[in-house]
């Protein structure tokens, strides 16, 4: 089976009118789907429950996207069970049978590209722009994955010892879990179910209760395209009632993850130790937080600078683990480069992201709303507040709508330095020279994204060895990761560095098998 040559999904301009009037439309047909409830899907079998998790939009509280079904723990157990049961005809499929279905869910992505848009811009508040790169890399996911496994697929290169015919061949794993966040909640649930997939393991998908509804039309697609019944099982629920279920069973080989920092700290616990009846050690696969620096030195340029902390800041509210929260900037461009950003922030459009304008839509709910109010009231004793800090008195009524707040003058060691906080909350910090703002970048025990702004040869030099963090950008910003390109995934308590789209994720998935056969 041969591929074309992988290339990333294009992105849709929206200043074309066919392209805009179709995005309309797409917003009209999903808007007249709210309210529904949608199943949990055990062995292919639909299951409504009694009990059901609304999800609603964020910028207007009100409106119901859709109900979920709250699985059980009995209901969670039989999901991974059956899961298991398919995995001994799955892993059997031929991986060019495997590869096709993922293929075949690119295409079908593609065809659906607005309606799916149109699902992330009323389920998680993203605007048009940032729901179309929300899908663009999902189906970049689906290709990359799939020309992946046809590299690994057959045997591996291993030298040949005279007299023997030696193999190396990589085989899938069990029946495992994805649990993906609610921010990218069809790209990363994406990537979390089908590089496992197509490498020949089950899954059960339990996406965010924040966002479910786009994590069933994923569902959807994978059922569409032919991915057998079983195969992939859909659970939602409370993550206190099935969460700790689904990690805990014996028959759970692996757990993949995408969230905070404290959840995977709990995941990666609990995937430790070894249940009854289980015959193998857990693989953890996290991606956790970040706590993400932008440093700026003397020599950069202050207008690219400041464009490409906006973008990485204040795109989706700043509520991506790679989001720039922090500026690092040298005593001698620090004041003109605060100007430029709070100038660039201040012209920010906050609102409803259904209207083309809106650059900033919501955050996701009243308690994320809480923990911004939360760091907002600590930035006020630990800096000089220069935009924003305005939040709505009753998010649940009037949305729940942030504004881009920039704190000056904090000290590298501060809460608002330290914690991730997941909003559009950005904190500046004065270094004395560019060794005091590399010692600064790294003082977070977090380690994801992070990027300098410099045009000295040898201080972007220095930024390649020095700056640790998995993802490095130099004259960029620091948000935006391509599938293929830019493999994500941090260090430290970012999580296990797992490199989602680049050429060694697949192997987490896998586990080599060494065959040596003497000649006759």
């Amino acid at each position: 089976m041969t591929l074309p040559e992988y290339r990333n999904e294009p992105f849709t301009d929206f200043n074309n009118p066919d392209n805009a009037a179709a995005m309309e439309r797409a917003l009209a047909d999903v808007k007249a789907q709210f309210g529904k409830t949608y199943p949990l899907v055990i062995n292919g079998e639909r299951i409504v429950t009694d009990v059901t998790i609304p999800s609603t939009n964020p910028a207007k509280p009100a409106e119901v996207v859709g109900y979920a079904s709250s699985a059980s723990a009995e209901q969670a157990i039989a999901a991974i069970e059956a899961t298991n049961q398919h995995f001994e005809s799955w892993r059997k499929t031929s991986a060019e049978q495997r590869v096709n279905y993922l293929v075949q869910a690119a295409a079908e992505m593609r065809r659906r590209k607005f309606e799916l848009c149109a699902w992330l811009v009323y389920e998680i508040s993203k605007n048009w722009v940032e729901a179309d790169a929300d899908v663009a890399e999902a189906i970049d996911f689906c290709e990359f994955y799939a020309r992946e496994m046809l590299r690994l697929a057959g045997p591996q290169p291993v030298y040949q010892l005279p007299g023997e015919k030696d193999e190396l061949h990589y085989i899938p794993l069990g029946a495992g879990i994805a649990i993906p966040p609610w921010n990218f909640a069809l790209a990363i649930t994406t990537n979390l179910v089908v590089a496992p997939l197509v490498a020949g393991n089950t899954v059960v998908l339990k996406p965010s209760p924040r966002a479910p509804v786009i994590a069933y039309k994923l569902f959807e697609i994978l059922e569409a395209v032919g991915v057998p019944a079983g195969v992939v099982s859909f659970i939602t629920g409370q993550d206190a009632v099935v969460g700790d279920v689904l990690v805990d069973h014996p028959k759970t080989r692996f757990i993949g993850f995408t969230g905070s920092k404290e959840i995977g700290l709990r995941i990666y616990e609990r995937a430790a130790k070894v249940h009854p009846g289980q015959r193998w050690l857990k693989r953890a696969i996290l991606e956790m937080g970040g706590k993400d620096t932008t440093v700026v030195d003397e020599t950069a340029d202050l207008d690219g600078a400041a464009q490409a902390i906006i973008a990485a800041a204040f795109g989706f509210q700043g509520q991506k683990c790679s989001a720039c929260s922090r500026v690092v900037a040298v005593a001698p461009v620090y004041d003109a480069l605060l100007a430029k950003v709070v100038e660039r922030a201040r012209g920010l459009s906050v609102g409803n992201p259904a209207q083309r304008e809106s650059a900033l839509g919501a955050v996701i709910d009243n308690r994320s709303l809480d923990k911004i109010r939360h760091y907002i009231a600590i930035g006020q004793h630990e800096g000089r507040l220069v935009l924003g800090g305005e939040l709505p008195t009753d998010g649940a009524a009037e949305g729940y709508f942030v504004p881009p707040t920039i704190f000056a003058d904090i000290a590298p060691d501060a809460q608002l330095s330290q914690e991730e906080i997941f909003g559009p909350v950005l904190a500046f910090i004065k270094a004395g020279d560019f060794d005091e703002a590399m010692d600064i970048a790294n003082n977070t025990e977090f380690g994801l994204s992070g990027g300098l702004f410099s045009n000295d040869p040898e201080r972007l030099e220095r930024a390649r060895e020095d700056l640790h963090v998995g993802n490095l950008y130099l004259n960029r910003k620091i948000t935006g990761a391509m599938v293929g390109v830019h493999p994500f995934g941090g260090f430290n308590m970012s999580g296990t560095d797992s490199k989602a789209g680049g050429g060694d994720y697949l192997l987490l998935y896998l586990q080599a098998k060494s065959i040596a056969e003497k000649n006759r």
